[in-house]
């Protein structure tokens, strides 16, 4: 993992105190409330429907053991007890005093964290697969990178007050695992016919009122002309960006209304003025980012054990099937731990399930966590023989749901519970529809499936994005959820389908009940997946289960 210099630490420590004078002078009233906005949200803190949020900076979603067990001990002092892991791989705390937080600032800079640039018109947390380093399928660890990019980007005297807020997102894995085609900028680590690698660069994605996939501006990129090439990106989206209208000011909109050709053309300008100007001192500072992330001492050992207790506890082997991941180092797995208990909120841990992650990872998982964007937590490296014992304390925990990718691992924005933008509720449709389908027990038939729930038209819930979607909205005072189908964030990136008419609240339950059970009448097999078959047989027979139009079976 990434270590502060002295460098990091005076900055952040310097942010803080002089936030500490700003929040000082709001109190005693020297500062306004419309004066005290910009420089609270340039540290993070929000004003939500019933308190204040300040939003913490996981950069691409990597954690130590010291790093969690701070954000626990955070949680309990400051807060209620929990926290709120989101899918830009940040932690939300939901109700610090204004009084408290460059308190929390300050013990967030003792662990290396901060809370810089996690709101703004600037460049936001870079995010990455939360398998990086550890996934059989990777090209090269993308995290090296995305801490270039952290480092480059904060405090950009150029990018500081950009159009509207601007995010990254890194994979290293030819299998798509950070949404990139959703991103302002995704990368995508590929190689060359001369098989050196480089990035595949996507512009001009985003979710929202508009939401659009990302388009290919590079094919291939080296990796030595990323951050001028980036620069270039910035630049041309600073002038061109709409600043009258911040519906329409997003880079997905500049690259629309100019189209991709025109936009490209001027960022190749750029580049190539740019790229002179680039002595090579981003990749010596890159090789040394790079030594920080060495892999740990992976251990041979046998699994004997992890065997013997997948074939003979059931519970124990249905958690292995949906829970863990294939590594590339023989022996080990990639365990992601749901925080998608049924009926929990989904992405809250209390500080005591924050403790016991970061025992875990001490005593099983060389020491290291990992963010997902799908509001999950990661033990990147556990060796197979310690599986029994890790899954034990999970269960004692409530944390060893097995659900990872199935109905229940719902993705919930904060909604109207929290949110002052929000014009519906998500987390309480998301807990219903999780224990809905555990009292059906179907969820393992059901097999892969990605639901996803905004509470608004903003799509922090990534429902754009999700198989079945579902955006709540305000229809006359009442609550109404709208249901898109098809929608993937993966390499085969899709926006979903609107259905139809939408839903009230006490029926969206029942509708999204009837189209998963009416999938497993119409798919081809147990092997066909929700997507897959919808891909096959089109929307007409999901609006039919939806509805209650004609029997739609012989689709199949």
């Amino acid at each position: 993992m990434y270590q502060y210099n002295e460098f990091d630490e005076a900055f952040v420590r310097s942010r803080v105190a002089q936030f500490r004078s700003q929040v000082e002078r709001r109190i005693d009233g020297s500062l306004t409330e419309d004066e005290f906005r910009p420089l609270r949200l340039m540290n993070g803190l929000y004003l939500q429907l019933h308190a204040y949020m300040l939003r913490v900076a996981i950069p691409y979603g990597t954690l130590s053991s010291s790093q969690m067990r701070q954000l626990a001990m955070i949680a309990e002092r400051w807060d209620k007890g929990y926290g709120h892991f989101t899918t830009r791989q940040n932690i939300q705390f939901n109700w610090p005093r204004l009084k408290d937080v460059p308190d929390i600032l300050d013990a967030l800079a003792d662990v290396g964290m901060h809370a810089i640039q996690t709101s703004g018109n600037c460049v936001r947390n870079v995010t990455a697969d939360h398998f990086a380093a550890a996934a059989a399928d990777e090209i090269a660890d993308p995290r090296p990178i995305a801490e270039l990019l952290r480092e480059w980007s904060t405090d950009h005297p150029e990018f500081q007050f950009l159009p509207r807020k601007f995010k990254i997102a890194i994979t290293g894995s030819p299998n798509d695992r950070a949404v990139t085609r959703s991103h302002d900028i995704g990368l995508r680590m590929v190689r060359n016919d001369a098989g050196e690698p480089g990035f595949e660069v996507l512009v001009g994605g985003g979710l929202g009122r508009t939401p659009m996939l990302a388009q290919v501006i590079r094919d291939f990129l080296p990796q030595a002309d990323l951050l001028p090439y980036i620069e270039a990106i910035l630049g041309a989206y600073n002038l061109k960006g709409r600043r009258d209208n911040k519906y329409k000011a997003r880079i997905k909109i500049t690259v629309f209304e100019n189209g991709l050709d025109a936009f490209k053309a001027d960022v190749e300008e750029r580049f190539a003025r740019l790229r002179s100007q680039w002595s090579g001192a981003d990749q010596e500072i890159l090789k040394g980012i790079e030594a920080q992330f060495a892999p740990p001492a992976f251990r041979n050992a046998p699994t004997d054990e992890y065997e013997t207790v997948r074939a003979t506890n059931p519970v124990f082997r249905a958690w292995t099937d949906v829970n863990l991941h294939p590594h590339k180092v023989d022996g080990y797995a990639i365990v992601s731990i749901s925080l998608k208990k049924h009926g929990a909120t989904p992405g809250d841990a209390t500080a005591d399930q924050m403790r016991v992650m970061a025992d875990l990872a001490d005593r099983y998982g060389h020491g290291e966590l990992r963010v997902s964007h799908e509001q999950n937590i990661i033990l990147p490296h556990v060796h197979k023989s310690d599986l029994p014992a890790v899954w034990a304390i999970l269960r004692e925990a409530d944390l060893a749901t097995a659900n990872i990718g199935l109905v229940s691992d719902i993705i919930a924005c904060p909604g109207m519970d929290y949110c002052a933008l929000a014009t519906a509720r998500s987390i309480p449709i998301a807990q219903q529809i999780a224990t809905r389908f555990e009292e059906l027990q179907v969820e393992h038939e059901v097999g892969p499936l990605k639901i996803k729930i905004s509470g608004c038209i903003n799509a922090c819930g990534h429902h754009h994005v999700g198989h079945i979607g579902i955006l709540g909205l305000d229809r006359a005072g009442v609550e109404n959820y709208q249901v898109t189908l098809g929608g993937d964030g993966t390499e085969t990136a899709a926006i979903g389908e609107k259905m139809g008419p939408g839903f009230p609240a006490e029926e969206i339950v029942g509708a999204i009940e009837r189209l998963v059970l009416g999938y497993l009448e119409i798919r081809r097999d147990a092997e066909e997946t929700f997507l897959e078959t919808f891909r096959r047989v089109g929307p007409e027979p999901f609006k039919g289960f939806l509805y209650g139009g004609e029997e739609t079976a012989d689709a199949a």
